[in-house]
């Protein structure tokens, strides 16, 4: 367990109250309080969960460490900047007016750094989440739904993923009990890298983890598409000449046809009469040629002759060799056609099914991606400085680099500090809650000391890295790896000129 902290107020049944949210529990002996992150340990409020700090002595990805490495062990964390303090375990601010739980001093490079450690307590929280998959979800501006409540929405679609944004202060706040209660639950569970399920109004149901493949309509996804229609016959034009007379990619986006398209003009391929059903953009793109769906190129067909209508009997001719493909390679047919110049389908000739497979070689695996996005608030702002703006001004400038347990953030523009941040670069378990509701994320921010200083930053609370033991409240667990080190000359260039 952490370090004890001053209880506000002790009942006479021994119960304690504590503050450090707006819940204001009171928690009896030997229990915790509602966000379970706070307990009463005979009469002393303690930070039930560990403090993490990263070490980067521990080999890239390692769990956490026994607590003695080695005999000569001398009670000290190791010498900064080996060692880099997150907020994660480390406590809040609130009631708002609190220096933040730690103001850490270290030595990088000649330079006098610190960094100012706390949990921020998000109400205006939420995620973005990147899905890799053509198949249809739902409309935009669907309501995405968690155990029947409205947690977000269905937002536009990027290159090959389909996008949603959950969470907000409105779903946090603005509805019903549940709803917020259930937002919350969600958007945790989500950022804490566990699997979600979430239903879609007029869509699908899928599942999204962190990290992992998403799971839509009870079907784990395997690969994202390779480019649109006109980009996979842009990519793959060469390598179809000779083996087939033309070529349609179905997308729900841009259906790509070969003969039409400037890549097939350059090479020379003929017209071949075929006529596709949707709107025609620039020669061998179209346009909605059917309905979003689970089907071929995330729409709603499973028979591709479907989006054709009759071959022009002036250009097409009999045993035209037709191929067609989606944009992940799932689905694949060739076809000739007969004395009517009707499409029969035939056996996929073993050169087109190599480059069948050489499409689902070139999609990359289906992930699900989920973005953290707070905004850093005045009362987080007041714990690490007596005039908060002047930390906002400082982030702007880059005089101070944000981090979220140690991995790097991306800074809105605009005013305020808005970030974002993936989730699994973060280490495990970072997120917490409060039932006000809303989540705890850690954040630390890190500037010269000389800058903190004129930023009218809490002085006197600063203390060096060396002084923060290794006690059983510290868990210090390897950096991410594909992370920059928090206090390396590349992570604060401007420190560092």
């Amino acid at each position: 367990m952490s370090d004890s902290i001053p209880a506000t107020e002790t009942t006479s049944d021994g119960k304690i109250r504590c503050d450090a949210c707006p819940v204001m529990c009171y928690i009896k002996p030997g229990a915790s309080g509602a966000c379970d992150r706070y307990a009463n340990d005979n009469g002393e409020l303690i930070r039930v969960d560990p403090h993490v700090v990263l070490d980067r002595a521990l080999a890239h990805g390692a769990a956490v460490v026994p607590f003695h490495r080695d005999g000569s062990w001398d009670g000290k964390l190791i010498a900064s900047p080996e060692t880099f303090v997150t907020a994660i375990g480390a406590g809040t601010t609130y009631p708002d007016y609190k220096p933040a739980p730690f103001i850490v001093s270290s030595e990088v490079n000649g330079v006098d750094m610190v960094t100012v450690v706390t949990e921020g307590i998000f109400s205006y929280c939420g995620v973005k989440v990147k899905i890799d998959t053509d198949r249809f979800l739902g409309p935009e501006q669907a309501t995405v739904r968690a155990a029947g409540e409205a947690v977000g929405h269905v937002t536009t679609s990027e290159y090959g993923s389909q996008m949603l944004s959950l969470g907000g202060v409105h779903h946090l706040t603005g509805g019903s009990k549940k709803e917020g209660r259930i937002t919350c639950e969600a958007l945790l569970d989500l950022c804490n890298g566990k699997p979600v399920e979430l239903t879609i109004d007029g869509g699908s149901t899928v599942v999204v983890q962190a990290g992992q493949a998403p799971i839509v309509n009870g079907v784990k996804e395997e690969r994202m598409r390779v480019g649109c229609g006109s980009a996979t016959i842009g990519m793959f034009a060469k390598q179809w000449l000779g083996l087939v007379d033309d070529v349609v990619v179905v997308d729900d986006h841009i259906t790509g046809v070969l003969s039409e398209h400037q890549a097939g003009k350059v090479l020379g391929i003929p017209d071949t009469g075929i006529k596709i059903k949707g709107r025609r953009s620039t020669p061998g793109r179209y346009f909605q040629v059917a309905e979003p769906g689970t089907g071929w190129g995330g729409t709603n067909i499973s028979d591709p002759l479907s989006i054709l209508g009759p071959f022009d009997r002036k250009v097409a001719w009999p045993g035209l060799r037709l191929y067609f493909i989606s944009t992940t390679g799932e689905h694949a047919a060739y076809f000739e056609l007969d004395d009517e110049l009707i499409p029969r389908e035939k056996d996929m000739p073993a050169d087109l099914a190599m480059l069948s497979q050489r499409v689902k070689d070139n999609c990359e695996p289906a992930l699900s991606t989920v973005l953290f996005m707070a905004g850093a608030g005045g009362s987080l702002r007041a714990g690490v400085t007596e005039n908060p703006v002047r930390l906002t001004n400082s982030v702007k400038d880059a005089l101070t680099y944000v981090t979220c347990g140690g991995a790097p953030v991306y800074v809105y523009p605009g005013g305020g500090i808005t970030i974002m941040v993936d989730v699994t670069k973060m280490p495990e378990n970072a997120f917490g809650y409060v039932p006000t509701p809303a989540l705890v994320a850690p954040i630390e921010f890190t500037l010269r000391l000389s800058d903190y200083q004129e930023l009218g930053g809490h002085m006197a609370e600063v203390r060096p890295v060396s002084s923060i033991t290794l006690d059983d409240g510290r868990r210090p667990v390897a950096p991410h790896a594909d992370n920059p080190w928090p206090l390396a000359p590349n992570s604060v260039k401007r420190y560092f000129g």
